[in-house]
């Protein structure tokens, strides 16, 4: 089906083959996968496939379409090739400078949209988010959270470039900060005031799990945004350690955790003073959020080595 030959394709015979040959080297939502792909190539909605199912493909289209289709067979993510991934009903800018957001974040932004509105009405709302990616937790809470808001900080200046320019999208340019900061820097080097919620999705996957992660991940997004290269509690204990120093009184700390380790990471936040700490589960009933409440310090934790 690759070569490229002097056979005119109809949408409907390039969609029934490519499916094929996606299901047989294993690929997940093929059909998906080739509706995307194709759409994208032809520029035009997935609807449209099926209502010009009979249409022929140009030569040019088809190169076009070829391309995108041998990128995706050499496991290239499917959100990289379009230059587009879907969070929380909106659609975000990605590349490989950034992690694809996931379903189960969504689960994240909806437990903080949801403390965020068990504040008094009309009461302004400051949320801090540690680890801005592609921007997808800090632009959507802006965009749901009208009284909201958020400083966002990242290691990566080219991670803080793909977010502002997803703010900009979304039009929260006005409500959300972005800031190149390293969360292992003194506390008083990353910000200089308590936020009502800190909110973070770290890397927390461990060193031996990246190990056995799809070959999307692993080839071609971000490894400092999928693993500590440790035992994937780092950044929990980091961020933990800085709660205090973070979060103002009575505020919330609100974490997205890997599978197995809600526990750990609750103990660890009840070891450091956090009270009313309780865990949510994803969709796939994951323990995957764990939320506490916090009292503010003013003593100074200092670097982290």
């Amino acid at each position: 089906m690759l070569q490229q030959d002097t056979r005119i394709w109809t949408i409907r015979e390039l969609m029934k083959v490519s499916i094929d040959l996606l299901q047989k080297k294993g690929f997940e939502e093929a059909r998906l996968n080739v509706e995307l792909l194709l759409a994208h190539a032809l520029k035009c909605q997935r609807i449209q496939l099926y209502t010009g199912f009979d249409k022929p493909l140009t030569r040019h289209e088809m190169r076009e379409f070829r391309t995108l289709f041998e990128r995706r067979l050499n496991r290239e993510p499917l959100q990289y090739i379009i230059g587009s991934a879907g969070f929380m009903g909106l659609h975000f800018r990605v590349d490989p400078r950034v992690l694809i957001p996931r379903p189960e974040t969504e689960t994240l932004v909806e437990q903080t949209m949801l403390l965020c509105n068990a504040a008094p009405e009309g009461k302004p709302i400051s949320i801090l988010e540690i680890g801005t990616g592609s921007g997808n937790i800090a632009v959507a809470l802006a965009k749901f959270v009208k009284n909201a808001f958020v400083v966002s900080i990242d290691v990566s200046p080219q991670a803080i470039e793909v977010a502002e320019l997803n703010a900009k999208v979304h039009e929260v340019t006005d409500r959300v900060e972005f800031r190149v900061l390293d969360v292992y820097e003194p506390v008083d080097q990353i910000l200089l005031k308590r936020f009502d919620i800190v909110v973070s999705n770290p890397p927390y996957t461990s060193a031996d799990e990246w190990e056995s992660l799809q070959l999307e991940v692993r080839k071609y997004e971000p490894r400092s945004a999928t693993t500590d290269g440790k035992d994937g509690l780092e950044f929990f204990r980091r961020i933990i350690e800085l709660g205090p120093y973070l979060v103002s009184d009575g505020g919330s700390l609100a974490f997205e955790v890997g599978f197995g380790q809600a526990d750990r990471v609750r103990r660890m936040m009840s070891e450091s003073g956090f009270f009313n700490i309780y865990v949510v589960p994803d969709l796939q009933n994951v323990p995957r959020v764990v939320i506490g409440s916090g009292r503010s310090t003013t003593r100074n934790p200092g670097p982290v080595n």
